[in-house]
């Protein structure tokens, strides 16, 4: 069936050098010598019976068909690469790499990861922060906590709970100008996260036209709005799930209450070729489950 593959370190050889375009760097990479990597070249172009390179004084150049042969020799080395390193791993304990928003993995995740470990001792948990809502999943990435509205292709997809916006504030802030009704709102400075976009869907709910959604700083990451709210810098609109571990901990409080929806949701994502791998369907249904439990206490 594969009787027409050519040998592999030849394939090794004119990856190397195709990328580096130096018969000399791929060399070095492959911890062999120039002339090595000059024969296996040759070997490999005698094999197809075509020109790779095109070879100058102090240069290296691709043919055309070299491009055309490196575009898929690149992503099949890769593929095979991945692949031995998935069995490898299966040698050892089986671990499992999770890519999840900053906010995310310092509010909930991590303070309740210990409830996975003692449920699945056996599973190395690795988690990567990483802002990422735009369905690009990376293979080297297991699982995934996406937020955004759920739109994305080829992958695994469930939403993990439907949160409210909570308009949130230091005790002392509200001690000093508590806020009783809407319009009290206007005595405080705004807090933002990423956009505006969010104190101005909360005017609208709450038909306070005269709220300056304009005022006050914006920040990069949720956490850090969080931790502006929790000196008394100003009141801050966040997710349920994210803030209840400062409101359980004293340190924000409710300041108003709303019943405005988050326009975007947590979800749980992985790509469809690993719907049977064990620690990935263990960690989805822990944290579904975890999440569901926690909602309705």
């Amino acid at each position: 069936m594969y009787k027409r593959l050519p040998p592999l370190n030849s394939l090794k050889s004119f990856e190397s050098a195709a990328r580096h375009l130096s018969f000399t760097k791929a060399a070095d990479e492959l911890f062999v010598t120039q002339a090595a990597v000059s024969h296996q070249i040759k070997l490999l172009e005698d094999f197809l019976g075509i020109t790779l390179f095109i070879r100058k004084n102090r240069s290296l150049e691709l043919t055309e068909f070299g491009k055309v042969y490196f575009a898929d020799i690149n992503k099949i080395l890769r593929r095979l690469n991945e692949a031995t390193e998935r069995l490898l791993s299966l040698k050892s304990n089986p671990h499992l790499t999770i890519s999840v928003p900053q906010t995310f993995g310092s509010q909930w995740l991590i303070p309740h990861l210990s409830e996975f470990n003692q449920l699945h001792p056996e599973i190395e948990v690795r988690i990567e922060g990483m802002d990422q809502d735009e369905g690009l999943l990376g293979k080297e990435i297991d699982i995934a906590i996406y937020y955004g509205k759920g739109h994305w292709e080829n992958l695994q997809v469930d939403r993990l709970g439907e949160e409210n916006l909570l308009i949130l504030a230091s005790p002392k802030l509200l001690q000093e100008s508590p806020i009783e009704q809407p319009s009290d709102l206007i005595k405080h400075t705004l807090i933002h996260t990423h956009t505006r976009d969010n104190w101005r869907a909360m005017t609208s709910h709450l038909g306070l036209d005269e709220l300056n959604i304009q005022q006050g700083p914006l920040f990069s990451h949720t956490f850090m709005a969080l931790q502006a709210a929790i000196h008394g810098q100003g009141i801050v609109l966040a997710n349920q799930l994210l803030a209840q571990q400062e409101i359980d901990q004293g340190h924000l409080q409710i300041a108003y209450q709303t019943q405005l929806r988050d326009p975007k949701t947590f979800y749980v994502v992985n790509h469809l070729d690993r719907l049977d791998d064990k620690p990935i369907q263990a960690f989805r249904s822990w944290i579904i489950n975890s999440i569901k439990y926690k909602e309705n206490e």
